[in-house]
């Protein structure tokens, strides 16, 4: 037996070689990524006319996440994939399955931790408001492990179960009635539930959060691995394919499941200021830690007037425990985290009297030294990436590694590669999610806060300026057509003198500071009638769908799949064109829930509905692949992007939570892959039928 022949190469031909495929690898994520990125830069500068906010942070934050990405991608590829793909083939062999099915549940689990996605549905809490929807409120912030532990059981579910139909090749269809049949009547009767019913859109959105770049190459590679042998049992078992279909549906039940039985605990929603008076604390204090910190909530995030309700409407007992709280730093941090959060605090309320007399020269200089600053520097912002990271991917790969080990009780393949590729993927997610927390939420916020300007008024806030030394002198007056008089001033921007209207609650005597918000819109249409506005808003959203789902480069592998199975019937460029169409219409309609607040239940129920129908009349494969397209259009991009910019709108609509975007961008393409799927059939039938009776019109001549 030769020995094998080891080539030497030198530091700098080492150099070429991987600075060569790196650059690849890089630039496969540009054209992943590049796309919509510039689209929504180029909608919100020349469309909207609003000028992109941190724009040094924003494109810092962009790129870290294509260098995040393509380091996270390739760890995915050199570690976790092939331990995935190994220990499908492995597992039938030699476990029996009871045991496959808890190893399933672990994986499934551990998947969704690992997801980059998730994170973004921690900060989701900040935009939602305990008194309008207490038990959405709840999930996000204090309870948002329970969230997340209910997702990942989820996905640990359907691990589990499509685990136990590649062994026994049972069909997709029963497990898509049922599971869809559960889902829609549990969410039924959330609708009746003042809390549950603003459950749903984050109920639904939970399946394509899961279904992300660690979910789905690992449970589909664990897949392969499992079909590979069913196939020589001569078991047909889909191919693989339908078990991301069940880790979309799963988590989603057992969000509503989890949220059901926490939920008498919470109060009903109510008016802010009942929420915050001293007769409804005791229970709504339930939904914070502790009392300190649901005050230091009030504070930072309603008006004076709502500060009175915790103090009974005393002005004297509220001025006293701000004095107390000024002269406490330990107090201070309890209540707003820190003094750096208590001095910004300070300078937002500067108009407010109470406030105002704590604002001494040295604070203003403080708030001035840092304007954009936070109490978090850079390390420690990168060190919380990588504390995050490694608590996602270590654990899951810590998994795999013992069960290799332990109870296959073999050696790990390609050792060397694995563990590579596993260094690599927690430093691609560690960066990763650091660009999303500042870049890619960053621009889906701006971008959502900003698009009603198409279709009504809204304030700028990134265009805030502070007037120092203002003269009252310079405020005039103006008769309104309804013979209202109006004041205002004359402003120059630094560009051109424009006259804005004067708001008299923004100004402060005693420090002399005057707080003006540019207004805009809207840009489309006119006050008493947006129509076109309203277009044009639904047409930026399908044509951000459309775009992203052909930049997703899943698809192409789905595509080439799909003509193989059809014997080049169904095109792949075809598929492609279905897919990205589907994703542009659902988000479009998500987009409508969030702008006019429609029922999320009814919209979602009519196109599954529907689907049951379909699903019964497509072939096994068809329905495998369909309804696995959804999984497909959910990116590690999309994701962050539509979540964000969901709760960018709704917080500017002024609806309970901007969620179901997701959710709707995930039902639509399924129905356009299997309706093409039944008329491509439908050709082929009478393809065929044309053929089979041509040769007997030929003997009859």
């Amino acid at each position: 037996m030769k020995a094998k022949t080891k080539y030497k190469v030198g530091n700098r031909e080492a150099f070429k070689l991987v600075s060569r495929y790196a650059k690849k690898r890089l630039i496969e994520q540009i054209k992943a990524v590049a796309l919509i990125i510039i689209y929504l830069i180029l909608f919100q500068t020349l469309v909207l006319g609003i000028p992109l906010a941190n724009a040094g942070v924003v494109s810092a934050g962009l790129a870290l996440v294509l260098i995040g990405l393509t380091f996270f991608m390739e760890g995915l590829m050199l570690g976790l994939m092939p331990l995935g793909e190994t220990l499908g083939l492995r597992l039938p062999l030699k476990m029996k399955v009871y045991a496959i099915m808890i190893i399933g549940f672990i994986l499934g689990l551990g998947a969704t931790f690992a997801e980059p996605a998730i994170g973004v549905l921690r900060s989701a809490g900040v935009s939602v408001r305990p008194w309008s929807s207490p038990l959405l409120f709840l999930m996000l912030n204090k309870y948002a492990d329970y969230l997340i532990w209910a997702v990942g059981a989820g996905v640990g579910m359907a691990v589990m179960v499509g685990m136990l139909r590649f062994l026994y090749g049972w069909s997709l269809k029963p497990f898509i009635y049922i599971s869809i049949g559960l889902l829609l009547a549990i969410s039924a009767y959330a609708v009746t539930n003042p809390n549950l019913k603003h459950m749903l859109g984050i109920a639904w959105d939970c399946g394509g959060v899961t279904t992300g770049p660690v979910t789905v190459p690992l449970i589909l590679a664990l897949g392969i691995g499992i079909s590979r042998v069913s196939k020589k049992r001569g078991q047909d078992d889909g191919g693989g394919f339908g078990v991301v279909t069940l880790a979309s549906i799963f988590p989603a039940i057992a969000v509503l499941l989890t949220a059901a039985m926490i939920q008498g605990r919470v109060p009903a929603p109510m008016p802010e200021t009942e929420f915050f008076s001293s007769k409804a604390s005791a229970q709504c204090s339930y939904l914070f830690e502790n009392e300190d910190q649901m005050k230091g909530y009030a504070l930072k995030n309603t008006k004076p007037a709502t500060w009175l309700c915790m103090f009974d409407g005393d002005k004297e007992r509220l001025q006293s425990y701000l004095q107390e709280l000024n002269g406490n730093p330990q107090q201070v941090k309890k209540v707003f985290g820190s003094q750096h959060e208590y001095e910004k605090w300070m300078w937002k309320n500067k108009n407010y009297e109470m406030v105002s007399v704590f604002l001494t020269p040295e604070i203003r200089q403080s708030i001035a030294n840092s304007a954009d600053a936070s109490d978090e520097g850079f390390l420690a912002f990168f060190g919380r990436q990588f504390a995050n990271a490694s608590r996602a991917i270590i654990p899951l790969s810590a998994f795999l590694i013992l069960v290799f080990i332990f109870l296959l009780r073999e050696r790990l393949p390609r050792k060397d590669e694995i563990i590579l590729g596993l260094c690599f993927a927690v430093f691609g997610m560690a960066i990763f999610s650091g660009g999303i927390e500042l870049g890619l939420s960053n621009i889906g916020d701006q971008v959502g806060n900003n698009l009603p300007a198409s279709f009504s008024a809204i304030p700028i806030e990134s265009e805030r300026v502070e007037i120092p030394d203002f003269d009252e002198t310079q405020v005039n007056s103006a008769v309104q057509a309804s013979g209202k008089q109006q004041k205002f001033f004359y402003f120059h921007n630094d560009k051109r003198y424009e006259a804005v209207s004067y708001h008299p609650e923004n100004y402060n005597k005693q420090s002399g500071y005057y707080s003006h918000i540019p207004m805009r819109g809207p840009l489309f249409g006119s006050k008493g009638n947006p129509v076109w506005g309203f277009v044009v808003v639904l047409l930026f959203a399908f044509i951000m769908g459309y775009g992203a789902t052909l930049a997703e480069p899943a698809l192409n592998a789905l595509g080439i799949t799909v003509e193989e199975l059809t014997v080049g019937t169904f095109k792949k460029s075809l598929l492609i064109q279905t897919v990205a169409i589907g994703v542009g219409v659902g988000l479009s309609a998500g987009m409508a829930k969030i702008i006019w607040d429609l029922p999320l239940f009814w919209m979602l129920l009519v196109p599954y509905l529907l689907l049951m129908v379909i699903t019964k009349l497509s072939d096994e494969d068809f329905v495998n692949i369909g309804w696995d397209s959804a999984g497909v259009t959910t990116g590690p991009i999309t994701v962050p992007l539509v979540l964000s910019m969901g709760l960018g709108i709704g917080s500017q609509v002024g609806v309970v939570e901007g969620f179901g975007i997701i959710s709707m961008a995930s039902v639509c393409p399924i129905i356009s892959v299997l309706t093409m799927g039944l008329i491509v059939k439908s050709k082929r039938k009478k393809a065929l039928k044309e053929l089979a009776e041509s040769p007997a019109q030929g003997v009859e001549q």
